[in-house]
């Protein structure tokens, strides 16, 4: 795993003493979160816990109220989902917003459609023939490109909307609860598409609330508690008791390396 060495190297993320807050309620109390390239970092945490608030301001659909963003080592400011596009942050939120009625190509181009020319029609074909490639190099088997959203499994549409964000290029990538309601067989191919965005170099941010998929594919599990920092684990050695002591907040535990330098 490319997380092993993950101290070594400058993140391609950074969030640093981020706080958000929504009138009295305090989401995110100074929260800091690494992420290197080619390493996928499980975010975790109970219901209200910040998880998809830190989601968000990554992804642009909220903006902190005070800390800093570092994308590559320079501070940006992530104004909207479009700002986010354009500065390698990607983003599958639970609900997926796919078309249904409107095929596999269709979906992955929506909203990018490819055109013969500036002001031309749409290349269907190039389209067509871009997610093949796509769908190719992330190893989804669909039945066709040209079969509608609504006649696939969850897991095939779960690896639609991953392979939608991948049409503008993203150095990140943020995944929200992308095995929840799938199947035992279907969270197996979602969690293998994950492997495969970890081997591409993509730095991935995984959000799930399943320790055991989790521990299977992240370098490094971060916990949050209350809008906190509430623990930094190695995926492959931590044991899911620590793991659950610092979500529930049962003793103290193990902060991330760059805290103790």
């Amino acid at each position: 795993m490319t997380g092993e060495n993950a101290g070594t190297r400058q993140p391609v993320l950074a969030v640093r003493q981020v706080t958000k807050r929504f009138g009295a309620v305090e989401a995110l109390i100074g929260v800091d979160l690494d992420v290197h390239a080619g390493e996928v970092v499980a975010l975790v945490g109970d219901n209200g816990a910040g998880k998809s608030t830190l989601a968000k301001i990554v992804s642009g659909v909220l903006q902190p109220d005070s800390g800093q963003v570092r994308i590559a080592g320079e501070p940006v400011t992530i104004g909207s989902p479009a700002a986010a596009h354009a500065l390698g942050v990607s983003t599958v939120f639970q609900d997926l917003a796919l078309c249904e009625n409107l095929s596999v190509a269709a979906n992955i181009f929506l909203g990018r459609e490819l055109r013969v020319s500036a002001s031309g029609p749409m290349d269907l074909a190039r389209m067509e023939l871009e997610s093949t490639k796509i769908l190719r190099d992330l190893t989804v088997g669909v039945p066709s490109v040209l079969a509608p959203v609504r006649d696939l499994s969850a897991g095939q549409r779960q690896a639609v909307a991953i392979a939608r964000t991948l049409t503008t290029r993203p150095r990140i990538l943020v995944l929200d609860e992308p095995t929840a309601a799938l199947s035992v067989v279907q969270t197996a191919e979602v969690l293998m598409l994950v492997e495969r965005l970890r081997a591409m170099g993509l730095g991935v941010i995984l959000i799930s609330h399943n320790l055991a998929d989790l521990r299977s594919v992240a370098d490094r599990i971060e916990v949050l508690r209350h809008g906190r920092n509430a623990g930094s684990f190695d995926a492959a050695t931590a044991a899911p008791e620590e793991i659950i002591a610092a979500i529930a907040g049962a003793t103290r535990v193990a902060m991330p390396s760059w805290a103790r330098r």
